[in-house]
């Protein structure tokens, strides 16, 4: 009986359709908030979002800061008095925005990119809604895409550009892909830190996109001239044929020459005598003069 027993409870730890128990997510909290109370003392600042459930809730980086207790979520209809990390937003995060993330920190919209439409972002926000400046993303989801970030990326970034790169670090460090997005985009990062207000950053911005295209158009025009080198001179490929074509008609040419300037003539005394004619002979010019044996005398 006993050795019945102890195979129930271990089989009531999983459930029918093969998922881990609830005894095993309340262990795992328990574990997470263990965790969070570390994180929390080098994370001293507000988080929040407003969660619309779009996201997989395996993939989605806001439930996860939520269920590590880093991250408050907001009611539809409740407003934020930090900085608003948005779609909506009007200006550009920028470092003068760091005594408002310090005081009343930072939110996020969680949604999906696809179904912004369907936000009511009349409901939700603040007075200090901003947008994100170009940065690439590093999740598995938008891994490459430039502006797709997800909830983390976009509090890490803003954390970033205010100077506080240390409470960047503390919240991506909770992913395993996490600090790929610092690395990334490291050098655009330190340039807008080292900018001002909104405008200086939207200024470093279109100058980092603008270097963007130029280097697109470069390497465009280096592997054009490459496969060109590949390929040889293609503007000799017509003239060679017509320089080729050219040579024969002169061979042919020099052959008829040849020909026209040869004649056969017969001497005196029947032989055939082959007699080289210059060009533009004149026959006025050359008198025949024979001999008393009648022989032909040719004169120079």
């Amino acid at each position: 009986m006993k050795g019945k027993n102890k195979v129930s409870e271990s089989k009531s730890r999983q459930t029918s359709n093969g998922h881990k128990s609830k005894q095993h997510h309340l262990r795992k909290g328990r574990q997470e908030s263990r965790t969070t109370n570390v994180e929390n003392d080098r994370l001293p600042v507000k988080l929040a979002m407003w969660d619309f459930d779009h996201c997989d809730p395996k993939r989605c980086s806001g439930k996860k800061l939520e269920r590590l207790g880093l991250i408050k979520n907001l009611r539809i209809g409740q407003k934020f008095s930090g900085v608003v990390v948005s779609p909506n937003g009007k200006g550009v995060v920028c470092p003068d925005d760091r005594e408002i993330v310090e005081e009343f920190g930072s939110s996020v919209v969680e949604c999906s990119w696809a179904r912004l439409d369907e936000v009511p972002f009349n409901k939700i926000g603040g007075k200090h809604e901003r947008l994100l400046p170009y940065l690439v993303a590093a999740n598995p989801v938008n891994y490459g895409r430039p502006w797709r970030l997800n909830c983390v990326e976009a509090l890490a970034a803003c954390f970033a550009i205010v100077g506080h790169w240390d409470w960047a670090e503390v919240l991506l460090e909770n992913f395993s892909w996490g600090l790929t997005f610092l690395k990334i985009n490291k050098e655009l990062l330190e340039i807008y830190m080292q900018c001002s207000d909104s405008d200086s950053v939207n200024k470093a911005q279109e100058e980092w996109l603008q270097r963007i295209q130029d280097e697109a158009k470069n390497r465009k025009e280096q592997a054009k001239n490459e496969d060109l080198w590949m390929m040889g001179n293609v503007n000799r490929h017509g003239s060679d044929e017509e320089e080729d074509d050219d040579s024969e008609r002169e061979s042919e040419d020099e052959v008829e020459s040849e020909k026209k300037s040869e004649e056969v003539e017969v001497d005196a005394l029947g032989n055939f005598v082959t007699k080289k004619v210059e060009e533009e002979f004149d026959d006025s010019e050359v008198e025949e003069i024979y001999d008393k044996l009648g022989n032909l005398v040719v004169q120079d």
